[in-house]
C-alpha cells in the first residue's frame, strides 16, 4: 500500500477546543465533551456546522466565563470517570457564588 492510498489519521480529531467569552481555550477528550447534549449535536449532528471545519472542532461560547467553562470541563471529565458507577460517588466540589452561573451553563450545555 502506498503513501497516497493510506487514510491520514488526524490524531486532533479526538479533541475539542472549547472557548470561554474571554478568549480562553480548553481542549478535552471529544469523549468527555459528549456529555453534553449541545456539544453531540453539534459534532454529530446533521449539518454543516462551523464548529466542525479544521482540524480540531472548535466552539465558542460568548455567553460563558472561563472559570464556569473550567468547570464545566472538570464536570466533564468526572461525569466520564463515574457515569456507571455506583454510589457512593465522591463529592463534585462546587463554589457556592458559582452555582447559578453554573446552572445556566449547564442548562444551555444540556448537561
Amino acid at each position: 500500500m502506498s503513501l497516497e492510498e493510506e487514510e491520514v489519521v488526524n490524531p486532533l480529531a479526538d479533541m475539542v477546543k472549547l472557548i470561554s467569552k474571554e478568549g480562553d481555550e480548553f481542549i478535552i477528550s471529544r469523549q468527555a465533551a459528549m456529555a453534553s447534549g449541545t456539544i453531540r449535536a453539534m459534532l454529530t449532528g446533521p449539518g454543516n456546522w462551523a464548529e466542525q471545519s479544521g482540524p480540531m472542532p472548535t466552539i465558542a461560547f460568548e455567553t460563558i466565563s472561563t472559570p464556569v467553562l473550567e468547570t464545566v470541563c472538570q464536570y466533564f471529565y468526572y461525569k466520564q470517570r463515574y457515569d456507571n458507577t455506583p454510589p457512593p460517588l465522591p463529592p463534585f466540589k462546587l463554589e457556592t457564588e458559582a452555582i447559578v452561573k453554573l446552572l445556566l451553563a449547564a442548562n444551555f450545555l444540556d448537561t
